[in-house]
């Protein structure tokens, strides 16, 4: 059996609609992770969907607890043909948002795959079920090619709560690290740069919520009375935002921007381009941001801070009236190579060297999303790269990071794994929304870029693991 071979396997099982009555099966189990009571169905998932799928392909799988009480149980599976083979580590999470059932179009039900041309509806089509089906289902398909040898070993890590915020997930890694051991972490998640370009990304930026609050007074005062004789903490608090990011959205705060751009990150975007992927996205304004940086440098390269909410006074029926306070929720997304244990104390000094002592600051509560980055030059990202290549005859777009943040951390920092994210979505699906949709022509490219990896892997996996180990790549922040 060659490459080619194995590829035209996995597409006529495409066509077949072997993995559409797959998905279908997954969809119509509402694994709502955000919903205490759905708890049976997270467990269910595992035990009655994923375990019976993976049995045949030799997979030994246990489900464990969360180590926090109260959320969905943790899947832990291994094929492993020879210790001296190379590992792979693949994840997914089974767990989706609330469905919303009210709120989808009329003939669409997020608990059913309906499909309506190229689009296929339905609730964890693209996050993350459908994703991770891609990826299982490329693997049994690339075993049965193969006549049952892939030439590497598998790992599989399931979790059912990242719609939650993946609570337990890093505790989990830390105490099954053994378990969990490996040589090159890949996975699908996340929206590809556009629909008809494939996409590598080799981590996400961070996520770091704080809060600004203002308190002058108890009560509020006539404005008529007052004015002019009294601060107003909303004009205090909007000054003192002003500070941190002038009004062309460039950070003011030294210690709140990366040191420096990574020559290879700036070689790897130096070829993407950011173009609306649908009618109704915002168009992009070309001036906001870090000066000197194109667009794609400052979303996928650079920090930003953004103000998510802002409030004094009573917003739905305004009164004459100064407030007593003011309150600002803001958040910085942050690259590999920053701390953000240090941005308080950051924001804290600058604050008070720009005459606002009034203003408190303090971190919002909630866990903080790590930044993790693979370097673009690391031996694993040319195998991939050239792998998707290969398989499509496109050029494939290589991201350093996602602009957004996911759980890559725990994987890298945590696990000490190269990690290579593959999505088979993109960035109008919904994801999150009513109406979540996955495109057809992905599915089915996404199946055949799985099956010429994992080919791949069991060809030449040995040779690019020692080319890693010569030179390793990983740029991390815990």
């Amino acid at each position: 059996m060659s490459r080619s071979l194995a590829i035209d396997h996995v597409t006529r099982h495409y066509d077949r609609g072997d993995f559409l009555a797959l998905l279908q099966r997954s969809v119509a189990m509402p694994t709502e992770s955000q919903e205490p009571a759905r708890l049976p169905e997270l467990q269910s998932y595992l035990q009655d969907f994923i375990e019976p799928l993976i049995a045949p392909m030799d997979f030994v799988s246990h489900v464990y607890p969360n180590p926090v009480a109260g959320n969905g149980p943790l899947l832990v599976a291994s094929r492993i043909e020879a210790e001296s083979l190379p590992t792979l580590l693949i994840y997914g999470h089974g767990d989706v948002v609330r469905g919303y059932d009210a709120q989808w179009r009329s003939g669409l039900s997020p608990w059913e795959v309906v499909v309506e041309g190229e689009r296929w509806y339905g609730r964890g089509t693209a996050d993350n079920k459908g994703q991770h089906l891609i990826n299982l289902t490329a693997l049994q398909q690339v075993i049965e090619a193969r006549g049952g040898c892939l030439g590497f070993n598998v790992k599989l890590l399931l979790e059912m709560g990242e719609e939650a915020g993946s609570p337990g997930l890093r505790q989990f890694c830390m105490e099954h690290r053994d378990e969990l051991s490996a040589d090159v972490f890949i996975a699908s998640d996340g929206p590809r740069l556009s629909a008809a370009r494939p996409t590598v990304f080799l981590g996400s930026r961070g996520a770091f919520n704080f809060e600004l609050r203002v308190d002058l007074r108890d009560g509020a005062h006539h404005s008529g009375n007052w004015g002019g004789l009294l601060r107003n903490p909303g004009i205090v608090l909007a000054n003192a935002i002003a500070s941190l990011v002038d009004g062309n959205g460039q950070v003011q705060v030294a210690g709140l921007k990366p040191a420096a751009m990574p020559e290879s990150v700036r070689r790897a975007l130096s070829t993407i381009e950011l173009t609306p992927s649908s009618p109704g996205d915002p168009a992009i304004d070309p001036s906001w941001g870090e000066p000197g940086l194109t667009p794609v440098e400052r979303v996928f390269a650079w920090n930003t801070l953004e103000v998510l909410a802002f409030k004094t006074g009573n917003t739905d029926a305004p009164i004459s009236a100064i407030p007593a306070s003011a309150i600002a929720h803001c958040q910085v997304r942050f690259v590999a190579g920053c701390d953000w244990r240090t941005f308080i104390a950051a924001i804290e000094a600058y604050l008070a060297e720009q005459g606002f002592p009034d203003v408190r600051v303090r971190q919002s509560p909630g866990e903080v999303l790590y930044a993790s980055r693979l370097d673009p030059d690391n031996a694993w990202v040319r195998w991939a790269i050239d792998s998707l290549e290969r398989t499509t005859g496109k050029p494939c777009a290589l991201l350093p990071n996602l602009g957004g943040s996911l759980p890559n951390d725990i994987f890298a920092d945590v696990l000490g794994l190269p990690t290579l994210w593959v999505p088979h979505s993109y960035p109008s699906c919904s994801q999150h929304a009513p109406n979540e949709h996955l495109l057809g022509s992905i599915v089915k490219e996404g199946l055949q870029i799985m099956a010429g990896l994992y080919w791949d892997l069991g060809e030449s996996g040995q040779d690019v693991r020692g080319e890693h180990h010569e030179n390793t790549g990983l740029l991390t922040v815990s």
